[in-house]
């Protein structure tokens, strides 16, 4: 028998009070709405709300202050903390609400939050034009901003949070508060980096940049410490237009992939040079000469391209860890190999992206994203059948973080699982946490917002 979670809020007159989509226990759509990407964590929330606008959002806000039910806010439901969904609570889906505008002649777009970075690059693609997002196109644009943004052009164009301009947010109170580095800086300064601590973000303002035609696409290439060294060499010495992922992995049983190297270690990597055409073969030689392709899909594309289809109803079991790297020689490659042939899940990745360029030239302290200097950011990450298996594989994540690990003590928050204080704070270093917490007391001091990698509020005097 279903238990059905208890609340003491009226579902009847919740739909009463609010323009959008109440969903509730009994309702025929509650298993699929109330399902994220991520299959383990198996959340009965009390209700989901679909808002219609930002009255209903403020609403929803101001219902979960007023009775202290805990508050989930989802956009894509991506999250690898299951902090889009609640046990109990009341998950604001603001799916619903994606409306773009765009102001061509000067080059700025408003974005409503439940937009994902596929919708959004697609319309943008129409023009010429992207924003930077990530490298997933079912990923909410909404956690992935305020989280920092880190994608297929941070090296050209830096974080997504360095193209935003303004964001209209509703406040714990239930207000609705416009910032930008005029209005609330302070703000604005928290948003850009310290996640959904702050309020429920409804609306971004973002610069655009003109990318529409690339060079770039999968080059698989045979996994050996060489070939991962050199691959990290190459990709640090490219033109900042050129910006590189390498998963190291298992080579899947792709279309693409000759069956001899199936399940081989391979280097899969995403590859995107956002400059002239007639330079990307240029570029990407350097890549294509480490050793002899696997396969070679690297061609000028448009920029959308990039982002596959959405993922239906993939939901993967998956475990994964985030740290930055040094960097990667011989030695630190062999490790990654190494720790991939230990696991036995179904998927093993160590991921690793050369930072710098326009990231690295924002000053550290001017976003609440601290990392500006790291070099290169890794994440360990494995896909596996069943629940049961989890701590097996969360224990080889861990492993390989520590294996890892060298002198930057950091992590990037969008690739944080389900942690602990410590690794939050890893986010946020030093003063950028002190900041992020005197903050937290004066917009959240109740802390409301707490589905989140979650920054306390400082106590008053501290």
């Amino acid at each position: 028998m279903t238990t059905v979670p208890q609340t003491t809020i009226s579902i009847s007159d919740l739909r009463a009070e609010l323009g959008g989509d109440v969903i509730a226990p009994q309702d025929a759509e509650y298993e699929d709405a109330r399902a994220i990407f991520y299959a383990k964590y198996d959340r009965r929330p009390a209700a989901l709300v679909r808002p219609a606008n930002v009255e209903d959002v403020s609403k929803v806000v101001s219902l979960a202050r007023e009775s202290g039910i805990e508050l989930a806010v989802r956009g894509g439901g991506h999250s690898t903390a299951g902090h889009s969904v609640s046990e109990g609570g009341i998950v604001l889906d603001l799916s619903p609400m994606s409306a773009l505008e765009l102001d061509l002649e000067a080059r700025t777009a408003w974005v409503e939050a439940g937009a994902t970075a596929g919708q959004v690059t697609d319309a943008l693609g129409a023009h010429g034009l992207v924003i930077p997002f990530g490298d997933t196109g079912s990923v909410g644009i909404g956690g992935l901003t305020l989280g920092g943004g880190i994608g297929f052009l941070v090296r050209k164009h830096g974080l997504t949070i360095d193209q935003l301009l303004a964001a209209e947010i509703v406040t714990a109170d239930g207000e609705t508060v416009r910032s930008d580095a005029e209005t609330n800086p302070d703000l604005f300064w928290a948003i850009r980096g310290g996640g959904g601590n702050f309020g429920v973000v409804t609306r971004f303002q973002f610069r655009l940049q003109a990318v529409d035609q690339i060079t770039g696409g999968m080059l698989l290439l045979p996994a050996t410490p060489d070939a991962i060294a050199s691959f990290v060499e190459a990709a640090d010495a490219a033109p900042e237009e050129l910006s590189a992922i390498a998963n190291v992995m298992p080579a899947p049983p792709m279309p693409f992939v000759p069956e001899e190297h199936h399940g081989e270690l391979v280097i899969m990597a995403m590859l995107v040079y956002a400059g002239p055409s007639e330079d990307g073969d240029r570029a990407l030689e350097p890549f294509r000469s480490i050793a002899a392709p696997i396969a070679d899909l690297l061609r000028p594309m448009r920029y959308p391209e990039m982002f596959e289809p959405e993922e239906g109803d993939f939901r993967p079991l998956a475990v994964g860890r985030t740290l930055f790297l040094d960097e990667v020689d011989r030695g630190v490659a062999e490790d990654v190999l190494d720790h991939l042939r230990a696991s036995t899940a179904q998927m093993p990745v160590v991921q690793l992206r050369v930072l710098g360029g326009a990231l690295a030239r924002v000053p550290g302290d001017a976003t609440a994203f601290a990392h500006r200097t790291s070099r290169i950011m890794a994440a360990v990450a494995a896909l596996y059948a069943t629940p049961e298996e989890g701590p097996v594989h969360t224990r080889w994540a861990d492993d390989g973080v520590a294996r890892l690990r060298q002198t930057d003590a950091g992590a990037y928050v969008n690739f944080l699982g389900d942690e602990d204080e410590a690794s939050v704070r890893a986010a946020y270093p030093g003063k950028t946490w002190d900041r992020l917490a005197e903050l937290k007391r004066r917009y959240d001091p109740t802390n409301l917002f707490r589905l989140n990698q979650n920054i306390p509020p400082a106590s008053a005097g501290s």
